[in-house]
């Protein structure tokens, strides 16, 4: 039997299917290169950032594992002196939460991971809040209603100022009051309460004479009872008070300028509340003087708490007028004085009681009114301006700190962005030292790129976490920045560090732990993608950074000691290895919101070794050390810090 025959053409027909089968691999490969690149890349990436020696040189992030009833849109965020974290939201910068009445609070524990919902009595958004002497939260100021842009307005509206000629009694306007125009005879409505103080006769004081009677005042936002373009006035116009008779009648009358359907801001509300760590709850204290929706609040030298700014009742810059509200008495004073700045201005007590104004601030208020920095003596009311500043017209929506330790008077202000939806954004640190005899700006060390919202934490190991931000007006156009450095305030130089994986700006901050990780929070995107078509979501996942120290072998531990030292006194703590320790120093509790944190500050302690531990004393400044709750960190040789201990200051 003869063998079969070979077919001439099969070793041409085998090499072609080879060749036909090869074009196909690399034609898929080439369709899917970037994407199994990509996978590769982040493959890598992943085992890179989690590999020891990097986490030793970097430090890692991680997601907070949240249950999904506890996250909110948190605007604000404060270390309570129990270790715990409050959170706050509100309506959350949620238009469809605030006509709800869905008000939130979260309170988390990092030691344990439990998450506790607080219940919030009113809208905490954009409120202002600080640590008080005995360890409580002041919460003051939020939301009374939300902002309309013009072409979603329907109905006039504005400032209606109500004036009261009797001198003999106030009178209260209740929600709903109809005013009626005497030239215009158009009709607008009240949305809330208004209190119109009685008339104030005016003597001469050398002879005693009657001069005149000066009116009672009180500001209303009004609308009109209509909707339409047709209701809108363009002049001044007296307002009868429909449903008065006889002389409350001619004593009682609005008077309003322009009511349009302009775009309206946001409105403030003068509530004011503590929050109890202990209770774990808000406890209602008398209310502000003034509605204040932005304001920041400042503690002062004597424990008692500053209020500025704002936006009030009407949507309009609250006009200077600051208040104090004293603890003991629950209760609030008007200062005296005129000062204007923009909301949420960064507003830091000094070592001497005067208060530093860094430029820093959120942005509502005229760009030409209130934004120089400089040193503020409350006393007085003396402004001292720091010149410098070599990008002043981007300071909206910077970063400040009073760089470590507070004895040294240095501050550094990072990054920020032009006025309002500007697209500027700066890559600029600039610093001051206010113990110079004319202190002024200088430039320091630079960041990568221009950047808004950047947030900015004090670490116990003296340097200054920097991380977060955008390069254009709340992230637009997919311009988050995932970067994060550390600066060193001795050799005046950021150092990259591990980088985040969720873009922060608007609405986002980030605070200390006890522990010595940081929190980052927060992000209110006004677009989801590059393109800028689709409409942002907020970001309610938290991140947590673990900074290289806490990857080291070993670190300090402080063992036993007091939980109370007084100004100038001194208290004794044990530890394992009191020989290894190099400093001690006290960190005031974070209270951040907008990336502005006005309470952040890390003062040196003098420290003197014992047999079985070490002995630390308070500095005896009032101003330099304000009564409240620190948390008090050792670091080694190596420059590893302890976990912090809790001392209460009085």
């Amino acid at each position: 039997m003869s063998a079969l025959p070979v077919r001439p053409n099969h070793r041409r027909n085998r090499a072609r299917r080879l060749a036909i089968g090869a074009a196909v691999v690399v034609v898929v490969a080439g369709m899917n290169g970037p994407a199994m690149w990509r996978f590769g890349s982040e493959q890598y990436h992943e085992y890179k950032i989690n590999r020891p020696e990097y986490k030793a040189a970097n430090g890692h992030w991680d997601f907070l594992d949240i249950p999904s009833k506890y996250k909110i849109n948190s605007i604000h965020a404060s270390l309570l002196h129990t270790g715990k974290v409050l959170l706050i939201a509100g309506s959350g910068n949620n238009q469809k939460n605030f006509d709800a009445n869905k008000f939130e609070s979260v309170l988390w524990d990092p030691a344990t991971n439990d998450f506790k919902m607080i219940p919030t009595p009113k809208d905490m958004f954009c409120s202002g809040h600080t640590q008080l002497p005995d360890g409580r939260l002041l919460v003051a100021g939020g939301t009374k209603r939300y902002e309309k842009l013009k072409g979603d307005t329907t109905k006039a509206g504005g400032l209606m100022v109500v004036h009261n000629e009797d001198p003999d009694k106030p009178m209260t306007l209740p929600a709903g009051t109809m005013f009626t125009g005497k030239k215009n005879g158009k009709t607008f409505e009240s949305k809330d309460p208004v209190l119109v103080e009685k008339a104030k006769k005016i003597f001469d004081p050398v002879t005693g004479v009657f001069l005149r009677t000066e009116p009672g005042l009180g500001r209303i936002y009004v609308e009109a009872d209509k909707s339409g373009k047709k209701y809108e006035t363009g002049t001044e116009d007296n307002y009868r008070v429909q449903g008065m008779k006889g002389a409350d009648a001619r004593n009682v009358y609005g008077i309003a300028q322009k009511l349009a359907l302009d775009k309206k801001d946001f409105q403030g509300i003068k509530d004011a509340f503590e929050f109890d760590p202990v209770a774990e709850k808000y406890i209602k204290v008398d209310p502000m003087n003034e509605a204040r929706w932005y304001p920041t609040l400042t503690t002062l030298e004597d424990g008692k708490v500053l209020a500025l700014s704002g936006l009030d009742e009407i949507g309009q810059i609250v006009p200077g007028k600051d208040e104090i509200y004293d603890p003991e008495t629950k209760e609030w004073e008007y200062t005296g004085i005129i000062r204007k700045f923009p909301t949420y201005p960064a507003i830091f007590l000094m070592d001497n009681g005067k208060l530093f104004y860094s430029g820093s601030n959120a942005g509502y208020g005229p760009a030409d009114v209130g934004r120089k920095p400089g040193i503020w003596d409350l006393e007085t009311n003396k402004f001292q301006n720091i010149p410098g500043l070599s990008d002043a017209d981007t300071m909206e929506t910077s970063a400040t700190v009073m760089l470590p330790p507070a004895q040294d008077q240095r501050f550094m202000v990072i990054g920020g962005g032009g006025v309002g939806e500007s697209e500027k954004s700066s890559e600029k640190s600039r610093l001051v030292d206010l113990k110079e005899d004319k202190p002024e700006f200088k430039d320091g060390a630079a960041l990568d790129k221009g950047t808004r919202y950047p947030s900015a934490s004090l670490m116990p190991d003296d340097t200054v976490l920097v991380t977060g931000g955008a390069e254009d007006y709340r992230g637009r156009g997919g311009s988050n920045i995932l970067e994060a450095r550390m600066y060193d305030p001795k050799s005046g130089e950021y150092t990259r560090v591990a980088d985040p994986e969720v873009g922060r700006n608007y609405h986002s901050g980030s605070l200390l732990l006890p522990d010595g990780r940081v929190m980052i929070f927060g992000s209110d995107s006004l677009y989801a993608d590059k393109a800028n078509t689709k409409p942002g979501v907020f970001e309610q996942r938290i991140e947590i950074y673990t900074p290289p120290y806490l990857f080291r072998d070993s670190k300090p531990e402080l063992t036993d000691g007091p939980k109370r030292i007084k100004r100038g006194g001194s208290g004794t703590f044990t530890t394992k290895d009191a020989a290894s320790l190099k400093s001690a120093k006290l960190l005031r509790p974070s209270a951040v919101t907008h990336v502005t944190d006005v309470e952040q500050r890390s003062i040196d302690l003098d420290m003197e070794k014992t047999a079985d531990g070490i002995k630390v004393t308070v500095p005896k400044k009032r101003a330099l050390v304000p009564a409240g709750w620190y948390m008090l960190f050792v670091t080694d040789d190596k420059g590893t810090p302890s976990e912090g201990v809790w001392v209460e200051v009085p």
